[in-house]
């Protein structure tokens, strides 16, 4: 064989070799990117799967928390109200028409506020509607039922009302986060003043919850990831992509600042 055909031929083996290489080189990376792509495809449908699963357990918690509410009310509030009606009603003296005319007016008033207790009672009940309706209404009846404590001074900034743009599935979630923070607040701080402040800037939502309480060793709760639900709550604002900030100190109390992209 010539030098010319011995040096053709190898260059012919060559550009084979290399072409081989290429192709070879081109099907493992398709290879790989749609095995990527399925990987990244099923884990997206995992993360999915599990949000609906957060979102049907905090549907349910939240429900139960209304069916918690709705059943003091009915036993320590309506239940007095009517004790009290069947107690006036009961002490009426026909022979004394003057006080029993006071007795029947007393007992009418009483009726009226066990009607409206029930209409308040009917709203909470409601409370898909008031998600729907946005998350402003519904902070707002959240502050209504604090208010009736009675054991707090409230500072209420509520600035989320008639929003433009809505997201129910984070409302649902920023909802049952303020009612975690709240119920917190009630069995552990020993509060006596509750801020809330919850606004709308440039497509973000802050929410800031601020108590004088007994405050809590956040670094010591935040390692053991348990006690205090802070665990539950630091799962939720993740689960929102937020992020969240908590200032506490012995004996001043806590402040805790969320902040998530909206809507």
């Amino acid at each position: 064989m010539s030098p010319e055909k011995s040096k053709l031929y190898h260059t012919i083996i060559l550009i084979s070799i290399a072409f081989f290489v290429i192709v070879a080189g081109i099907i493992f990376l398709v290879a790989l990117y749609y095995q990527r792509k399925k990987k990244h495809d099923t884990e997206k449908k995992l993360m999915a799967e599990q949000f609906e699963s957060e979102l049907l357990k905090t549907h349910l918690e939240v429900q139960e928390q209304t069916m918690q509410t709705i059943a003091a009310d009915l036993h320590d509030n309506i239940g007095q109200l009517l004790s009290l009606t069947t107690l006036t009603l009961g002490s009426i003296d026909l022979l004394d028409p003057e006080k029993s005319t006071k007795k029947i007016a007393d007992s009418l008033t009483l009726v009226n506020k066990s009607i409206k207790e029930l209409r308040e009672l009917a709203k909470l009940m409601n409370g898909e509607q008031i998600i729907a309706s946005g998350l402003g209404n519904a902070i707002k009846q959240e502050v209504n039922w604090l208010k009736r404590v009675g054991a707090y001074r409230l500072k209420v900034n509520n600035q989320l009302f008639d929003l433009q743009a809505k997201d129910p599935k984070k409302d649902l979630i920023l909802l049952r986060l303020l009612q975690e923070i709240i119920n917190n607040i009630i069995k552990h701080a020993q509060a006596t003043q509750i801020e809330i402040d919850a606004h709308l800037r440039k497509d973000h939502l802050y929410m800031m919850v601020k108590e004088n309480g007994v405050g809590f060793d956040y670094e010591a709760t935040s390692r053991l990831k348990k006690g205090l639900g802070l665990a539950s709550i630091l799962k939720r604002v993740e689960m929102i992509n937020g992020q969240i900030k908590i200032e506490s100190t012995s004996n001043i109390g806590t402040s805790i600042f969320i902040e998530v992209p909206y809507p």
